[in-house]
């Protein structure tokens, strides 16, 4: 969407030779399965070959309702000036970031790459987070059907990906229990954080009979983002952690998703006060050293726990 002119618009899009590697990518994967009809999944049933191509043709949807969205003025004309830059800035990610890695990690898992496979349950797990709040939150237009038909097969794809796992099968990839449980501890941590910064808003404006600020910025009558943290993901982040503590052989697979989960939701709170400040507006730029430092904990934590998987997770 062309929200303002086109010199006041961050550029939306990479080159188009990152592009043209990502479908080059893609490419070799079809070539790969037309020549090769078994799944070369070795910890997930053949059925897990099905979630991820139908990902794929999500991620591409994505990636068509991103560009509609930054491209027609009308899409966002009845967000407010406060809700407008984080959409903005959330389809500046998903078209730059979020469905390339996508499209790439799906094919990489699908030639059998136990890694690339954890990392896509995470996309996909921020994919539906994200599209459950597009669809909510954003007023009714011409992109509403795409929206509903990404999110339907996002949650199908994260749900048969996780059920198609031998969990036992991924614990037995994992070499370093110290690593594990700094993993887990984290998680925890940082999942009561964010409780208690959400609590802390709306806690004071029920006990006041108000309104959160948010809100009223925002125009929503709720916060989606409030309630799908405290309602399901947080729970489950904790959830996942305390798995991982007791040794539970499902949260070795979903430990790194929610990780990437939570490195995906900080990306858009950082270009956000980018957006702004190219559109002139006054930016935001006090979220950017805690968010920015938990990002940069939550990747570091992540390449240190995938370096622990065995490299006996590639197929012969």
């Amino acid at each position: 969407m062309r929200i303002s002119p086109k010199s006041a618009m961050p550029q939306p899009c990479p080159s188009a030779g990152y592009y043209k590697h990502i479908f080059t990518i893609l490419r070799k994967g079809y070539t790969m399965k037309a020549n090769n009809t078994q799944s070369n999944l070795k910890f997930a049933s053949p059925t897990a070959a099905l979630w991820l191509w139908l990902s794929i043709v999500a991620a591409l949807l994505a990636m068509a309702g991103n560009v509609i969205a930054l491209s027609v003025k009308s899409i966002y004309a009845d967000l407010t000036p406060a809700f407008l830059p984080q959409a903005l800035a959330q389809d500046i990610a998903n078209l730059a970031i979020v469905s390339p890695m996508w499209l790439v990690l799906a094919v990489l898992a699908w030639r059998g790459s136990l890694r690339a496979y954890l990392l896509w349950l995470g996309v996909l797990t921020f994919t539906v987070y994200n599209y459950v709040i597009y669809t909510f939150s954003i007023p009714f237009g011409s992109l509403f059907l795409l929206w509903v038909a990404v999110f339907g097969m996002s949650i199908y794809s994260l749900i048969g990906g996780v059920t198609a796992v031998d969990h036992q099968v991924v614990e037995s990839f994992f070499s370093s229990r110290r690593a594990i449980q700094v993993v887990a501890w984290f998680l925890i941590i940082t999942a009561i954080l964010f409780c208690l910064l959400w609590l802390s808003e709306d806690l004071p404006a029920l006990l006041s009979n108000t309104r959160p600020q948010s809100l009223v910025d925002l125009a929503l009558p709720t916060n989606p983002v409030h309630i799908l943290d405290l309602g399901f993901f947080l729970p489950a982040v904790v959830a996942t952690g305390v798995m991982l503590i007791k040794r539970k052989s499902l949260a070795y697979t979903l430990a790194p998703a929610f990780i990437v989960f939570l490195i995906l939701i900080g990306i858009p709170v950082l270009i956000t006060p980018v957006v702004q400040a190219v559109r002139g507006e006054t930016a935001a730029w006090g979220v950017v050293v805690p968010i920015g430092t938990l990002t940069g904990l939550l990747l570091g934590l992540l390449i240190w726990l995938l370096a622990t998987i065995r490299p006996q997770e590639r197929s012969t």
